[in-house]
């Protein structure tokens, strides 16, 4: 069964030599538990600079996976203390991107939850910073 839920994101990107930014987004999306795994979705908006990508995570027992579709395509895997290395397909070519989870936290259940996430992350081999990013997911009543 696929769920409306409103989501809450919090994110702070510390990139090399640069401010902290922080960003936060609500938006609605759907959840649904298929195939053994939790499966939320929504539509960025250009506010996130992503107008026209459908983010998807895929969340399993040790795992979580985030991918990217539409104008940019992405599959990246986070399991903690593992490096994964994955290509960032943009309009105008491609990117490795390499993250290290440190921390990989969630808890879901039909009626929302939340997914917590920090993780190093280099860019074309090169260090880029660190990025703590918190969802918290509430279902909708219909």
């Amino acid at each position: 069964m696929i769920r409306k839920v409103v989501l809450s994101i919090r994110g702070r990107q510390a990139y090399r030599d640069q401010e902290p930014e922080d960003i936060e987004l609500v938006t609605e999306g759907t959840m649904a538990f298929r195939d053994g795994g939790w499966y939320l979705s929504y539509e960025e908006s250009e506010l996130t600079g992503l107008g026209g990508v459908t983010t998807t995570f895929r969340v399993e027992p040790g795992k979580v996976t985030l991918t990217r579709t539409g104008k940019l395509h992405s599959q990246i895997e986070f399991s903690q203390g593992i490096r994964h290395d994955s290509l960032y397909q943009m309009e105008f070519g491609a990117l490795l991107i390499s993250v290290y989870p440190k921390q990989v936290l969630f808890d879901l259940t039909e009626d929302g939850g939340f997914i917590d996430l920090v993780y190093d992350i280099d860019i074309e081999q090169t260090t880029g910073g660190t990025i703590d990013y918190h969802l918290d997911i509430r279902a909708i009543e219909e």
